[in-house]
């Protein structure tokens, strides 16, 4: 597993970060590029599940590992979710089971800094280096 790391300074206070990063139709516009169509089914509240998928149902199985709200947030991947149907034991998920998606806020001078660690299997190492920029961009549009 591989750690990965992206971060953007946004113009905004924490609070209108956090608002906009988990926001239901926020969340929709800045994770596009990963996925048309991309939503979460969750209330982001700590021990709770998140379904993340795309407009055909596909993605993945996680937990809220931890909740500070305007401070962090740590998703834990738990497997996939395959046309609506979650797979929490075959060998592809297992590669991912575990991994953890964590998100830490700081703001100074009435910028907020976003980091988000993530760990990657091996084989998908580079898999996230165009999407989170852009991602995080469209973010940054939203928030700002």
């Amino acid at each position: 597993m591989k750690k990965k790391t992206f971060s953007i300074t946004i113009d905004a206070p924490a609070e209108k970060v956090w608002e906009q990063l988990w926001g239901k139709e926020s969340y929709r516009i800045w994770t596009a590029p990963f996925a048309s169509g991309s939503d979460v089914k969750t209330d982001w509240k700590k021990g709770s599940k998140a379904v993340f998928v795309d407009g055909g149902n596909n993605g993945m199985v996680s937990v809220i590992a931890e909740n500070i709200p305007n401070e962090y947030m740590s998703i834990k991947h738990l497997g996939n979710m395959v046309n609506g149907v979650e797979d929490l034991d075959s060998p592809e998920v297992k590669k991912w089971s575990g991994s953890e998606e964590n998100y830490t806020l700081r703001t100074a001078g009435g910028k907020t800094t976003l980091t988000v660690d993530l760990d990657v299997p091996d084989e998908f190492e580079n898999h996230f280096d165009e999407p989170f920029p852009k991602a995080l961009n469209e973010l940054k549009k939203l928030a700002e």
